[in-house]
């Protein structure tokens, strides 16, 4: 099994490539970003990933003080530009996936944006493309935040390869039950982020979250995002009941 550690949220008090050494070294078997890899030296960030034989699962494209660009009906432009290079970097490592960040937006001119930039990215990337739903309690007036909305905008598009990132922080957040939202969307999900309820803390249920899913089907991988209590490799615990 792929259990990714997101460096968005881990070890954030180390650079970001240290953070993948830590990654290696507390035993995960894969990693995904935010969007730190889109500014980090492109030899530098191979030569780590080569070091610790880590596979990158997804990163983000360019979040900002705006969570993103792509639902902005003004930064078309500058969401063309945050894909294209997303899609640069994904290349370069590998990943599997890359996440079009939405941003703070709201109605009709959202929606058209926000699927012109998703089918920009379907178009110059050929692997998975996310779209994430984030609470508003999270991210208040952030575009995409919820589950029917996305598959609502994927129906639209009908592409095989734009999925949903079923992140169950945000899924309880916007008060759905975590089981039935699993088994509703099952095939539409495309990645599995895990952290703790209600805090975002560190996923101490995560090995019942991973066999509730894959008892409903979901045979892909997970990603640890998550806000540590404290000292990341402190409360690692939870890790032994994943494996």
């Amino acid at each position: 099994m792929l259990l990714a550690a997101n460096t968005g949220f881990l070890w954030k008090e180390l650079p970001f490539l240290e953070r993948i050494r830590r990654a290696h070294a507390a035993g995960f078997t894969a990693i995904e970003f935010h969007d730190e890899a889109q500014t980090a030296d492109p030899e530098a960030l191979m030569a780590a990933l080569i070091e610790t034989g880590l596979p990158v699962l997804g990163l983000n494209t360019r979040m900002g003080a705006t969570m993103g660009a792509a639902a902005i009906p003004e930064a078309a432009t500058q969401a063309r530009v945050d894909i294209d290079d997303a899609v640069r970097v994904a290349r370069l490592v590998g990943a599997r996936a890359i996440h079009v960040t939405a941003g703070k937006a709201e109605g009709d001119d959202a929606r058209m944006a926000y699927m012109a930039a998703l089918i920009h990215a379907l178009d110059s990337f050929d692997g998975t493309v996310l779209m994430e739903p984030i609470s508003h309690a999270a991210v208040p007036g952030y575009f995409l935040s919820s589950l029917y909305q996305a598959a609502d905008i994927a129906d639209t598009l009908d592409n095989p390869r734009l999925k949903l990132m079923f992140d169950v922080y945000h899924v309880r957040a916007m008060g759905y039950d975590l089981v039935r939202m699993a088994g509703e969307f099952m095939p539409f999900i495309g990645h599995v982020q895990l952290s703790g309820w209600p805090g975002r803390d560190e996923p101490v249920l995560a090995g019942s979250m991973i066999g509730m899913l894959r008892a409903l089907g979901y045979q892909g991988a997970f990603g640890a995002e998550y806000t540590p209590r404290g000292a990341v490799d402190d409360g690692l615990g939870w890790m032994r009941d994943c494996r």
